[in-house]
Formats: structure tokens, sequence, C-alpha cells
């Protein structure tokens, strides 16, 4: 894991859980990355990629996503 990095701006601290199949609603196993912030760049409804990088995973953006990411640095001013 890299940790705090130039051009890497902190949203919050996420809930990750493994969801199993069965179990609330789940029709497969799946992980669930829980951080409202979240739901400002990628809108519920809409889907995107996820890569695995040393120490953890990364979400791929679509252009839209990067927009409103973008606007999200700009507008709370996240260091």
């Amino acid at each position: 894991m890299s940790g705090a990095g130039e051009g890497k701006k902190l949203i919050g601290k996420a809930d990750v859980y493994i969801h199993e199949k069965g179990k609330s609603q789940a029709r497969i196993t799946h992980i669930d990355i829980e951080l409202d912030e979240l739901n400002d760049i990628i809108k519920p409804g809409e889907t995107t990629y996820c890569g695995s990088k040393e120490g953890g995973v990364f979400l791929g953006l679509k252009k839209e996503m990067i927009e409103r990411a973008e606007k999200l640095i700009k507008k709370k001013k996240i260091n």
C-alpha cells in the first residue's frame, strides 16, 4: 500500500465489508465500500471498473465521474 502522496486527496474513511450471498438481499458474494462521498463521484446505478494494486484496489472512473471528482476536490478544497 503506497499511502498518502502527491496528488492523492483523502475524502474519508470507508467501511468495507464482504457481503455474503443470500444475506441482506445479496445475490452474489461481493465487496461493499460504504462512503457517502463516493456517491458524489459515482452515482447510484452507474458502473465502473475495479483493479488490484499492491495493498489494495483502485476504482477506474469514466469521463463524467472524473469531472465530478475534480469538482469535489475544488468544492471541498481537499488537500
